[in-house]
């Protein structure tokens, strides 16, 4: 099949979905003209697997069908005459009117779980929904390597952000435990988008509190195989989103066997059961509002002091259980992630495309 593909390479949520979905159609011997969107940043080894692709944009297919993988106020732009197709990754339950707009121009539309195509339906928006899960990358993401430390190591990787739940995690972890328990949080929370002086705000909010000395934070790595590496190191995710897309990293450390704990809202809803994480319940929504990229235009979970004390209830849990030796694999997490990988995102694409 002939594609041409739009979309973000590099090792941001959008540029890792694009490149994984590159890399998959490559692999099945799709004939694909890739128009990377932004900077592009990829390892050499992916770089050599992509390149033909990256190469065939000065010949390539005009009759084909166009893929863009960007956000749902800005689909209006595509390469070839037949299908314009469009993969969206969008965390709120409601549109604006540009992007609605913008969804309903599309041929066909693709999201990654139910939670989304039913926010598409309930728009009105009358574009053929497909729903395509993202996938995991098991031969980077597995539980091989696995290390056990002393501490109990809880995990955090996502972007400084009220939508991720920053500002309720680090209650939740100074609820839990107090100063002579054996525990650290790591944080891999690098946001390029904010001014240094919002990153020292959230710097200082988790530094300056009760446990500030057990909170590790981590720079941002340049390879998939370093954020794995990370998390082998770790026993347990913690993820207090308001709303998600997706959330790969939730999906990727159930993918070692970690043990994880989320918010049950949104994109991860997909994957997400009672045998392979700690679900946090969200019993109402609440206006999105963080004065920075969310404006009340929609709806998000309101997470309230009932969710922190859940939230602490399961660090609790996990801690208790790795202290007495009992903190197993995530079996569960595993034979999840087996289910979901960019293989069958990509069958799901190309058969709806042909």
């Amino acid at each position: 099949m002939n594609l041409n593909l739009l979309t973000p390479l590099n090792q941001l949520g959008y540029g890792i979905v694009g490149l994984n979905i590159l890399k998959e159609l490559v692999r099945q011997g799709h004939d694909v003209a890739c128009f990377p969107l932004g900077r592009m940043d990829v390892s050499e080894e992916d770089k050599t697997l992509i390149n033909p692709a990256l190469e065939r944009t000065s010949s390539f297919d005009r009759e084909a069908s166009s893929l863009r993988l960007w956000h749902q106020f800005d689909m209006a732009q595509h390469v070839g005459k037949r299908l314009h197709c469009g993969l969206p990754i969008f965390e709120l339950n409601k549109f604006t009117s540009r992007e609605k707009h913008h969804l309903a121009s599309l041929d066909k539309l693709f999201v990654s779980s139910k939670w989304a195509k039913k926010v598409i339906e309930e728009s009105e928006i009358r574009t053929e929904t497909i729903i395509s899960p993202f996938g995991v990358d098991r031969t980077i993401f597995n539980e091989l390597g696995n290390k056990a430390l002393n501490k109990t190591i809880f995990l955090n990787v996502g972007k400084w952000e009220v939508r991720k739940g920053h500002d309720i995690l680090i209650k939740a972890f100074n609820q839990a435990f107090d100063v002579n328990d054996p525990v650290e949080l790591w944080m891999m929370p690098t946001n390029h988008f904010l001014s240094l002086e919002q990153s020292k705000y959230w710097e200082n909010l988790y530094k300056k509190s009760k446990l500030g000395e057990k909170i590790k934070f981590i720079d941002r790595v340049s390879t998939q195989l370093d954020v794995a590496n990370l998390m082998k190191q770790a026993d347990c995710g913690v993820f207090p989103s308001r709303a998600e897309g997706w959330n790969l990293e939730l999906l990727e450390m159930m993918s070692c066997g970690k043990a994880v704990i989320s918010t049950h809202y949104s994109g991860p809803t997909e994957f997400m059961t009672l045998e392979n994480s700690y679900g946090v319940k969200i019993k109402e929504l609440e206006a999105a509002y963080d004065s920075i990229w969310f404006n009340g235009q929609g709806e998000w979970a309101k997470l309230t002091q009932e969710t922190i004390n859940e939230i602490s209830e399961h660090m609790k849990k996990v801690h208790e259980l790795k202290e007495n030796g009992k903190l197993t694999l995530n079996k569960s997490g595993i034979e999840t992630a087996k289910e979901f990988s960019w293989k069958k995102t990509v069958e799901i694409i190309t058969q709806h495309l042909k």
